[in-house]
């Protein structure tokens, strides 16, 4: 419960402009001077925070979720969803009232294995969100620009996604599942 009251409270820093300025002109004070000495562009910093983000999403969802108990979870879930529906159709009241004493069974089997997902989602949060803040300030106050797929040479900050979404968190999040997947694979993390 802890991870969610977290990842709450984030949200609502998150909504508070003045909180989230002054985030990002901290993080500028420490980042800022590290991408002026590497003079990297900036498409570059976006995709190194976005391996650490991975990174260390992959390793606290490996200590802190059980992928067995999520792996066990779904077997018995299958095996109820077919028993269920085989009764089901052969319209064997006697059997559907026994599944259905086993529903509630099932169901805080899968309200816990939700819970599991949503453990490590408060700490994660506690470091991508700052880091979002910072990229938000840093690209109001400097001019960048990458050439995206499908919508050539754009500013960071334009809205590309439904005309909503601006390039940074696309270009951010394309760069993220890509080298999420990678670290998963090359740590062997387990999935479902």
């Amino acid at each position: 419960m802890t991870p969610l009251i977290i990842a709450m409270g984030f949200l609502l820093i998150a909504s508070i402009e003045p909180i989230r300025v002054a985030i990002g002109e901290t993080l500028e004070l420490i980042i800022g001077p590290l991408i002026s000495f590497l003079d990297a562009p900036f498409y570059i910093v976006i995709i190194v925070l976005s391996v650490c983000t991975g990174l260390y999403a992959s390793i606290l969802q490996k200590y802190m979720i059980d992928y067995d108990l999520m792996k066990r979870t779904q077997e018995r879930m299958r095996e109820f969803q077919k028993e269920y529906r085989s009764a089901a159709l052969a319209k064997d009241e006697k059997q559907l009232k026994k599944l259905e004493s086993r529903r509630n069974t099932m169901m805080k089997d899968q309200l816990e294995m939700v819970q599991q997902q949503f453990k490590p989602m408060g700490y994660i949060m506690v470091i991508t969100l700052p880091i979002f803040f910072w990229l938000y300030y840093r690209l109001e106050h400097f001019d960048t620009f990458i050439t995206m797929p499908f919508t050539g040479t754009v500013h960071l900050s334009d809205p590309i996604l439904f005309d909503i979404v601006p390039a940074w968190i696309i270009w951010y999040m394309l760069c993220s599942i890509v080298m999420s997947q990678v670290i998963r694979k090359g740590l062997d993390i387990g999935g479902l």
